[in-house]
């Protein structure tokens, strides 16, 4: 379903805005609603980028939680080339 929507431009924002989009063949409209999907399409992988990073840090500390109860005296608890090669194998990047 299309919305219809009024904003509030300034003329000579919207006279600029009139001959980018003729310039590009298109309309004022549709160059305003592509610049919406884009934006809400980016928030949404950032969104998703940070949600991946929150697992990817819940993971190591759970890891080192993990190796604490495990590990002996003068063992590193934690080590980052060995989570990091793991982790890229899980996504099948090594």
């Amino acid at each position: 379903m299309v919305k219809n929507l009024t904003l509030s431009i300034d003329d000579d924002l919207l006279d600029r805005a009139r001959v980018l989009a003729a310039m590009k063949r298109t309309s004022v409209n549709a160059m305003v609603r592509d610049f919406l999907d884009r934006e809400v399409r980016r928030e949404a992988q950032l969104s998703a980028r940070a949600e991946k990073w929150t697992r990817l840090f819940e993971a190591a500390d759970t890891d080192v939680e993990r190796r604490s109860r495990h590990s002996c005296e003068g063992e590193p608890l934690f080590d980052r080339g060995s989570f990091y090669e793991e982790v890229m194998r899980e996504r099948g990047l090594l």
